[in-house]
């Protein structure tokens, strides 16, 4: 079996808020078997010198949308690029983000029409293609007019609306639909189940203090969702939506952007996790009008229309990070002005709101991989996969540390090594 003995300089092993010097660790296969301060070194093992870098595990990204590749915005590409291309975006995407040192991503539901993002994620799991792993949610589940049915954009036009809206598998209504949807998304190979429970900030015509899908419609996705083993996890900014969502079932929020001290209090209660995707809102909280401008009219408008409740609950997130009392996780949630496999502006945005730098790894590593359901990921211990990355930057002091990664290691293999 092929072994490698990796020498690290400082090392942040996921779980312990501290860095340790000295340390070393045997990988054999895809696996990690050792890990130690006087760990002896096989006489068959490879060597790895990374003395020279602060070692992490692989990174993990809980909320991505790979479909599109730019800074344009996921609405063009719904409209302009064939499932076969938000394929190859996808994978574009992952092989970019690997290099970041991001080894596994979570697809939070995507435009395309049929499961190509599912083809993506067996193409890199069967070696076709070396790519961050992927978990997938093939579609986010809404409702007619909802924030992710993108028929809404040609809303002026009913009868070219009526027809992008029956293309899309992922917009339906009712309590049967809602049934049908979810055990298709499962047949096809779906991870979880996304919904969109809320309006969002980037579509045109709903708004984020809106709910989406009714009671009943919820409790079928998510008893439906719950009889696969699987979890539900929901799109939704206020505490209204939020508390109500959990109430129901829902496993997992995304965003929370817009929520209350309560709505921590019942997270904390009912023992749901929490995806905070700083990184879309940061512009506001920043008061970072050149980024602002970047968005689009709509974006732009509902930013500052809620900017003062994105403050002040932004201040009510911090304190859940900090507290430690909710599952957070780390997502990026890149859908304009930044490349959004860039998924290193997420760490930017928690240190740059006070967070330290070892508590959003914490988040990016071990805790991500409890919310995504895979132990077997997100610390470096023996029994894990050895996913590993390396950073010659300054981890603790330099904001934009994950900017650039200089060595990955993927289930065992050296996928990039940035140094001689």
């Amino acid at each position: 079996m092929d072994k490698k003995y990796i020498v690290c300089g400082k090392i942040f092993d996921g779980i312990n808020e501290t860095l340790e010097e000295n340390v070393n660790i045997l990988v054999e296969g895809k696996y990690i078997t050792a890990v130690g301060k006087n760990l002896k070194r096989p006489r068959d093992a490879e060597i790895i010198d990374l003395s020279h870098l602060t070692v992490t595990p692989g990174l993990i990204d809980a909320h991505v949308h790979f479909d599109f590749k730019d800074t344009r915005e996921l609405s063009t590409y719904a409209f302009t690029d064939s499932d076969e291309m938000k394929t190859l975006n996808t994978v574009y995407c992952a092989t970019k983000s690997l290099e970041g040192g991001f080894t596994t991503v979570r697809t939070m539901g995507s435009a395309f029409v049929g499961f190509g993002q599912i083809d993506a994620k067996r193409a890199i799991d069967r070696g076709m293609i070396t790519a961050s792993r992927l978990i997938v949610a093939p579609h986010a589940l809404n409702i007619s007019g909802g924030h992710w049915d993108f028929s809404q954009h040609v809303a002026t036009n009913p009868f070219l609306s009526e027809l992008m809206e029956r293309a899309y598998v992922s917009v339906g209504n009712g309590v049967d639909w809602c049934k049908t949807i979810v055990r298709k998304q499962m047949k096809y190979g779906a991870d979880f189940i996304k919904i969109m429970a809320a309006g969002g900030f980037s579509s045109p015509n709903d708004s984020p203090v809106n709910p989406q899908f009714d009671e009943e419609e919820v409790k079928a996705i998510v008893e439906t969702t719950n009889s696969y083993g699987s979890y539900v996890a929901a799109h939704a900014y206020t505490a209204e939506a939020i508390e109500k969502l959990i109430n129901l079932g829902v496993h997992e929020i995304e965003h929370g952007s817009l929520l209350k001290e309560s709505t921590a209090e019942l997270m904390e209660e009912k023992g749901v996790s929490f995806v905070c995707t700083m990184t879309p809102y940061e512009d506001v909280i920043q008061n970072d009008q050149e980024k602002l401008a970047q968005k689009s009219i709509y974006f732009k408008e509902k930013l500052r229309l809620y900017g003062k409740q994105l403050i002040e609950s932004r201040e009510i997130i911090k304190d859940m990070i900090m507290q430690r009392k909710v599952l957070m996780g780390y997502g990026s949630d890149i859908v304009a002005v930044y490349n959004n496999y860039d998924c290193w502006i997420e760490f930017k945005c928690w240190r740059d709101n006070g967070i330290p730098a070892l508590r959003t790894l914490v988040a990016a590593t071990s805790d991500n991989a409890k919310i995504i359901r895979r132990p077997d990921l997100g610390s470096i211990e023996p029994g894990k996969i050895a996913d590993i990355a390396g950073w010659s930057s300054d981890i603790l002091e330099d904001h934009e540390a994950l900017r650039i990664c200089d060595f990955v290691m993927k289930e065992g293999k050296i996928v990039k090594q940035n140094f001689n």
